[in-house]
């Protein structure tokens, strides 16, 4: 394979599927357009021979900070809770320049590419005003805006405005104007809850946009998710509405949370836990019997909701460590949130696809050509080992290829002893 990327593809050949059937993919206009047995594709154009790559449905990234990624080390920050790594990220965000969030951000995106992950959606910092006005403001907008441009064709990025809740309306409004999609918001950490989530989402029905907030992120306090799903009860259908961490909705008594969560399936209302940043954030005030910062998972799932699983922040003050691996989301959701792999898979991949509001990639006639074909005897082991041999299929195109090698010492072993009879 020495064409240069991204390379057209007509099909694959000799994929393994995660229910064990070998088969070729056949490609048209960047969907599906057929599924046979293996060696029997009839395809004029370029093929790829998978020779037994397990291929899964591309994964989706449905709750990023590329503005933050990787400015751990710079930022310097102390380790600790929500409150200290926002105090951090507030210190270090005031010298960054459009440059420097552009050089971060488009390393990290282009590293999740490489894991596999062809569309990600990227809650952006509406800034403070250093002195220059809109100028300040909208850095990191701009950034990230530009970094879209770089990447279109090669992946799906979306943008969500993330507003604090000291944050005015101009301030948000400009920072939309600069080409971001989505109102966002964190509507829990406002002096007054109930008034801030009113405001972002009255901006949000006043542009025809959608909403993506940040929503209890925290193991007590207010909880905003329940007047968040009455609110958008009635937006039309297509109009994008995401609630993220929801923590606090795990740590609510039984009763509350499942009338919470029938408010949420009535709204439509999309949520992405966000399993690594959430351990990391939550529990530091808890040094016995320390809670684990997971929204309700299989309780969301039972009731039918659109759930997703996201990276969150990547090495950043909220966050030191992290690959923005989707495998390593899967994971997390099997250890901490005692999901099968099937499910945990699903909702880095169909899950997180949904609540982005894009169709479901994968094996089906018609669905989206994106996929991530990878050296795994199947799911679960793919899911443990987080193999770094992957291969990236974006709308029928080959957009990132990572080939590992392994050497090893020949071993001499020695016969088993023959017992005595």
């Amino acid at each position: 394979m020495t064409d240069p990327l991204p390379r057209p593809l007509a099909a694959v050949r000799n994929a393994q599927l995660p229910d064990g059937r070998v088969v070729d993919v056949s490609f048209a206009s960047g969907v599906v357009s057929a599924i046979t047995t293996a060696g029997t594709a009839d395809t004029l154009g370029p093929t790829l021979d998978l020779r037994g790559r397990l291929l899964l449905p591309a994964p989706a990234e449905p709750h990023a900070h590329l503005d933050k990624a990787r400015s751990f080390d710079a930022a310097n920050p102390k380790l600790g809770d929500l409150g200290s790594a926002i105090d951090a990220w507030r210190s270090h965000a005031s010298a960054m320049s459009v440059e420097s969030i552009v050089e971060r951000a488009r390393a990290q995106a282009l590293a999740m590419l490489a894991a596999g992950t062809t569309a990600i959606r990227s809650h952006v910092d509406v800034l403070e005003d250093g002195g220059a006005g809109l100028e300040d403001v909208t850095r990191a907008a701009r950034a990230l805006v530009q970094v879209r441009a770089e990447l279109a064709g090669l992946m799906d990025i979306q943008l969500v405005a993330l507003a604090g809740p000291h944050c005015p309306d101009h301030h948000l409004e400009a920072v939309l104007d600069a080409g971001i999609e989505l109102v966002g918001g964190a509507p829990h950490l406002a002096p007054d809850p109930a008034a801030d989530l009113a405001r972002l989402l009255a901006i949000a029905e006043r542009r025809g946009i959608g909403a993506d907030l940040h929503t209890d992120e925290n193991l007590a306090g207010p909880v905003t998710l329940d007047a968040y799903a009455r609110a958008v009860r009635d937006w039309p259908g297509d109009r994008p509405r995401t609630a993220g961490h929801c923590v606090r909705l795990g740590t609510l008594e039984a009763a509350r949370r499942d009338a919470i969560i029938a408010d949420v399936k009535a709204a439509g209302l999309g949520i992405v836990t966000l399993p690594i940043t959430n351990l990391y954030l939550q529990g530091w005030e808890h040094p016995v019997s320390t809670p684990r910062g997971l929204a309700p998972l299989r309780e969301l799932l039972d009731a039918g909701v659109r759930l997703g699983a996201g990276a969150d922040n990547v090495r950043d003050p909220f966050n030191p460590v992290g690959r923005g691996d989707a495998l390593e989301t899967a994971s997390l959701l099997v250890t901490a949130g005692h999901l099968p792999p099937e499910e945990a898979y699903g909702l880095v991949s169909t899950g997180a696809r949904s609540v982005m509001g894009l169709p479901a990639a994968g094996t089906a006639v018609g669905a989206p050509a994106d996929f991530l074909a990878i050296r795994a005897v199947n799911l679960v082991d793919a899911i443990a080992t987080a193999p770094a041999d992957r291969i990236v299929i974006h709308r029928g195109r080959v957009v990132a290829i990572t080939e590992a090698r392994c050497e090893l010492p020949a071993l001499s072993v020695a016969p088993l002893p023959v017992p005595v009879s």
